[in-house]
């Protein structure tokens, strides 16, 4: 019972401590006169894709390579169907040509790559299919990519990130957030994902199950919060902007340092849940011209909804 209680602190701790870490970081590097682009495109951008970066190294690590993968994948589909739903149903969802064009193709392209990257078994015959080393590395050149190519349209001013004004705290005060926030991200994410094992022993259901639900919804609040308060707030890009760009960082950065720490062994059954990823990119592409052009309207969001409600179905009635 200690387990589960300590599983849904987890969560909490994860959170708060995300936040705690990203006020720190922004208050020391503004004062440090650095730039709002810098600290955007890296200590904010970075803070809200911790929760699933702790938990999927803590799963590495411990060798539970179904919640770390299936995490990432379920981080992703909410990301898509659930939260852009929602942030839709309260304002609709204008998107910016550059993400339309731009970074929704290269979500789908990061997807499709990781696909190919953990299929050996089935493209070349291998005994064993896995995310090696070697892909992690690569998946971290993309990322590095993906970050340079971020940096220069921000630089350029073809797009910009509207940011919260950025408080500014007391030297000793931002480092105790900075502190108590990476003591909060490590405890729970340990929490986390011990009890994510407990759970699954428990209810005898496999851990990609745990880790595409629960896991993933959980690991996926920071999004949730910061799409549906840009759009109660109408500034649809930033929803947008953020759920697209966590969804790469998930991939690229993520999984690629999990991979790096311990190789990720890849079961068939997850190509599933591959394709629903797929599948979700590829009708966020879609709606972009359907309807009101580069708009997600609230029917289309509530449609985005019930098609995630019906895959965590499918998922409870499989698993």
């Amino acid at each position: 019972m200690l387990t589960y209680i300590l599983f849904a602190i987890g969560f909490v701790l994860l959170i708060k401590g995300a936040d705690l870490l990203v006020d720190g970081s922004a208050s020391i590097a503004k004062r440090l006169k650095i730039s709002s682009i810098v600290i955007g495109l890296t200590i904010v951008a970075f803070g809200t894709s911790a929760p699933e970066f702790i938990v999927n190294i803590f799963a590495s690590a411990q060798g539970q390579s179904d919640i770390a993968v299936g995490n990432i994948l379920g981080s992703n589909i909410a990301n898509i169907l659930l939260i852009l739903g929602i942030s839709a149903i309260i304002y609709p969802l204008t998107a910016k040509s550059n993400t339309v064009l731009k970074e929704i193709p290269l979500s789908l392209l990061a997807i499709i790559i990781l696909g190919l990257m953990a299929n050996d078994k089935l493209i070349d015959g291998a005994s064993l299919s896995s995310i090696t080393r070697i892909d992690g590395l690569v998946l971290i050149g993309f990322f590095i990519i993906f970050l340079y190519y971020t940096f220069g349209i921000r630089k350029s001013g073809k797009e910009s990130i509207e940011l919260d004004k950025i408080e500014t705290h007391s030297y000793p005060k931002s480092i105790s957030f900075i502190i108590f926030g990476l003591i909060g991200l490590v405890v729970g994410g340990k929490w986390i994902v011990d009890g994510a094992v407990s759970i699954a022993e428990f209810f005898h259901i496999s851990q990609s199950l745990i880790g595409l639900t629960v896991v993933a919804i959980g690991t996926s609040l920071p999004e949730l919060a910061t799409s549906a308060v840009a759009a109660y707030k109408k500034h649809s890009d930033i929803a947008i902007g953020n759920v697209v760009g966590s969804n790469i960082f998930n991939i690229f950065w993520i999984l690629g340092v999990s991979a790096i720490i311990r190789p990720l062994p890849f079961s068939p059954s997850s190509n599933k849940d591959v394709m629903m990823t797929v599948f979700a990119s590829i009708l966020l592409f879609a709606v972009m011209f359907i309807g009101k052009r580069h708009v997600i309207e609230k029917w289309q969001g509530a449609c985005m909804i019930v098609t995630y409600c019906g895959y965590i179905g499918l998922l409870v009635w499989m698993g």
